[in-house]
Parts: structure tokens; sequence; C-alpha cells
């Protein structure tokens, strides 16, 4: 359950990395990272220095104790700078290593820790992040830090490589379409704010602990992003599930595992470590992929700046902007009495909160994501004017809000009626103009493996999201029609 965005809430998935919530419904789970090999990242330190990056000196798990875990630290076979073998078959069950809490590095396990509990008031912010990015600040910038070892994994974190680290005409002419663009711009707008809002009064209140000219908005900007690659959220308990989301902690060892749909193991959370357990099978010298959640493949690009090939991610998806429901349904008027009635239908929907201005109806394989929102938006949308005032008067006694047929399945689509099919459609249509290549174009690409392999990471990167959003929608069109 790795990453959130900055400055919005986040959700939460059991054994999982800190995920972003967005501010559009989103598929019910949660990161990985998959680093550039262009970037030249370290090679791997041996088991002792290891070590000690992980949990500092003196902590509980030893060199000694790394030396006999049943995976290694290579980075053969993986797709990241980082990655953890089996040295042995295992099976499914086996924990795989152990990580004491007091080995985590949070906000509550820094230096600072006395200093932030003190100004706790002052950094309060929408993304729960300031006080885990303060300590994060300090920690990778004094000489003498307890955790300079596992710093030393990331030198200066140049090796991060998130949509938002590429220029702006890079990222239109790869992202155009995909919703990344958008909530990259929307990331930097929120980072910029929180560094001069929050993070340089609090620097400048405490010179003799930061100075400005280090502790710059560049390795601020950096440090978001290293949290949303590395970090983890342990997720709330039932009786919990009304209050704030725990804040991110960076989890040694933990962080060094790649994500994939299919994956074989998964993080448990207990109140003396957190434990990686294999949850399927895993042969020797194979690599263990741990699960950031249920994450579609602009997720993982945008957050973690790496995306599964196809037909990898099963949890892959693709958005339609909900006021692209509210086009397809305008242009489909052909009198000002039927413009002015789909307005007021799309006015009723938004106080019903049914849709809004940023939303998305996200649409994967198998599921509708949000299929309240998309069955009760179509039902609306193509209701006669007498079946919209029976509707609401019938809405307003009973205080019912959606509909009790819903969308769950994209296999009912066809048995939607041939209104709300044709509305589909024709957003669905709308939705691929958004992006400046056509689905032919991509699979001529991804079938002549050379001109693949010439493209960077970024391209090829780019291309899988595209891809797989494109054949979604292209399907959706199939079983709308």
């Amino acid at each position: 359950m790795r990453h959130t965005r900055l400055a919005f809430p986040r959700e939460q998935k059991p054994g999982g990395r800190v995920r972003r919530a967005l501010e559009v419904p989103r598929p019910r789970g949660f990161m990985g990272r998959v680093l550039p090999a262009s970037f030249g990242a370290p090679p791997p330190p041996s088991p002792g220095v290891y070590g000690r990056c992980l949990v500092g000196e003196g902590a509980p798990l030893s060199a000694a104790a790394l030396s006999c875990l049943q995976v290694g630290v290579s980075r053969e076979g993986t797709v990241a700078a980082y990655g953890l073998l089996a040295r042995e078959s295992l099976g499914a069950g086996e924990e795989l290593f152990s990580i004491p809490r007091t080995a985590l590095l949070s906000q509550h396990t820094s230096t600072l820790a006395p200093l932030l509990r003190k100004e706790e008031a002052s950094l309060q912010s929408s993304s729960g992040w300031v006080p885990l990015l303060i300590s994060l600040l300090y920690e990778c910038t004094v000489s003498n830090s307890h955790w300079g070892p596992y710093f030393s994994l990331w030198p200066q974190f140049t090796d991060l490589d998130h949509p938002m680290f590429w220029g702006p005409e890079e990222r239109a002419r790869l992202l155009q379409g995909t919703g990344i663009l958008e909530a990259v711009e929307k990331d930097l707008v929120n980072i910029e704010m929180e560094y001069s809002s929050i993070i340089l009064p609090f620097l400048k209140a405490h010179p003799d602990l930061f100075n400005p000219k280090v502790h710059t908005l560049e390795l601020y900007r950096r440090l978001v992003a290293f949290v949303m690659a590395y970090s983890f959220q342990e997720p709330l308990n039932e009786e919990e599930e009304e209050e704030e989301p725990n804040p991110p902690v960076m989890v040694p060892l933990a962080d060094l595992l790649n994500h994939v749909a299919n994956h074989n193991a998964n993080l448990e959370f207990s109140p003396e470590s957190l434990k990686m357990v294999t949850t399927q099978p895993v042969r020797k010298g194979q690599e263990i992929f741990n699960t950031y959640g249920e994450m579609a493949n602009w997720q993982l690009l945008h957050m973690y700046g790496f995306a599964e090939a196809y037909p990898g991610n099963t949890n892959d998806s693709a958005d339609i902007q909900m006021l692209m429901l509210l086009k397809a349904a305008l242009q489909a008027t052909d009198t000002e009495m039927e413009e002015k009635l789909v307005l007021d239908q799309w006015k009723f929907l938004c106080h019903q909160e049914m849709v809004g201005e940023e939303g998305a109806f996200v649409i994967g394989w198998e599921r509708v994501f949000t299929e309240e929102e998309l069955s009760v938006a179509l039902q609306v949308l193509t209701m006669s004017a007498e079946e919209f005032k029976e509707f609401k008067d019938q809405e307003a006694k009973t205080d019912r809000k959606g509909t009790t047929c819903l969308l769950e399945s994209v296999t009912m689509i066809p048995n939607l009626s041939a209104a709300q099919k044709k509305l589909l459609f024709d957003a669905t249509l709308l939705t691929l103009k958004g992006f400046s290549s056509s689905l032919k174009e991509e699979e001529t690409m991804l079938g002549d493996l050379q001109a693949y392999l010439q493209l960077s990471r970024r391209e090829q990167f780019a291309l899988q999201v595209r891809y797989g959003q494109k054949k979604i929608l292209h399907q959706l069109l199939e079983l709308a029609k």
C-alpha cells in the first residue's frame, strides 16, 4: 500500500504501501518503482553494509541476521535499481524477513521527534506528510545521521524518475490523454505551496538545524517523490476507519521489493514488527514481488515511475471524465429545450454527488469501479422530461439516492437500454480522441520488438500506459455497440 497524492487524503488497503487517493473515484486498492538503468544506480552493498544501511548501528536486525535471510539483494532479473531474489525455493505463507518497529524511519524515530511533537500544530497539512518530510530533510543532509547508510542507497535521490521530473514537452508528448499530465501539474503546485507556506517558515525558525540554501525546494520535491515511491502506510483497523490515516513511514529492506499485479509476497503488520510473507510458492532465484495495491498503469507511472507491460497488469483501468459524459449528452440534443433538460439533469446529479467537474468514471478489464456513479448518470441523462420529474419526486419522497441496477461488471453493459449504450459509446469515443495517437499506432510499435527496444524507458512505460487504456476503452466500445 504505497503512496498518496500530496495535499489529498489517502485510501488504504491492508498490508500495502502508502497510496495516493485521487480526487476522483479510483479502483479499490493502492506501489513500486522501476528506475531507468541509464541513471546508473549504485551497485548493491555487501551484506554487512546492507545491514547497517537498513536499520542503523545497533538496531535489532544485524548484518549477521541479514546474511541468513531467505532472500538476497540483487539487480539481476529485476526492473528496478534493487530487488530481492529467493535464495531457495519457498512455500506459500513463509516469512521472508521481519523488520522491528524500532528500525522504521518516521517522524517518531527521527532525531527531530521531540521538536516535531512540540511544533505539531504548525506542521499540519492536507497531505499529512510534512513531519516525515522534515525528518528526511534533516536526516539525509546531516553528516552524523543514524540513517546515513540507509540514504546512501539513493545518492541525492537522482534515480527517481517520476513524470514530475520529465520536461513539460516530453510529458505532453508521451502522456497526453492518460490523466497523468493533470495529476503531475497538481502535484507540482501543491509541493511548491506546501514548501513555501509550511516548510520554509519552519526551516527559518530553526537555523541551527536547517539551511534554506541546502534544504531547497528541489530537494524537497525529490523527497516527496522518495516518499511516494518507497514509503509504507499502516492500515487502520475496523474500529479506526473513520479516523485520519496513519502517516507514512520508511521501512528498510521491505522498500526494496518491486510490484507486479500477480505478486508473490505481502507485508503484514504486528505490534512489534512488520513481516514480509509469501502468498504463493516461489522458486529459487525468482524475484520476490510485493503488492502496492490494485494499481492501474497510469497510477504506477505517475506515482512510482514505471508501468507493467501489457497484458501483465490485470488491475489496469481507463478513465472517462464525467464531463465527457455531459459533453456526449449535449451533443446529442437538437433543441434548446433538450439542452436545458440535460443541464438540469447534470445539476441534479451534481447535487446528488454522483458526478463532479473533476470526477471520472473508472473502467477496468472486468469491473466498473465507479458502478453506482456511472449507472445513475447514464440512467438520469437519458430520461425524458416526464421520467426525470417522476424520478426526482420519487427520490425526494424516499430520501433514496441512486439506483439498485448497478453496473458491477462490464458484461452488464450490453444489457443497458439503447439510449444509455449510445451515450456511453459516444463518451468513450470522445475520450479516445483525447490521445495524440491511435490504438493501431500503439499496436504497430509493440509488434516491432526491435523498434520497441530502441525506445527510452520513459517512452516504453508511457506506451504501455496508453495502450492499456485504449484497449480497455475499445473493449468498452464493443460492449456498448
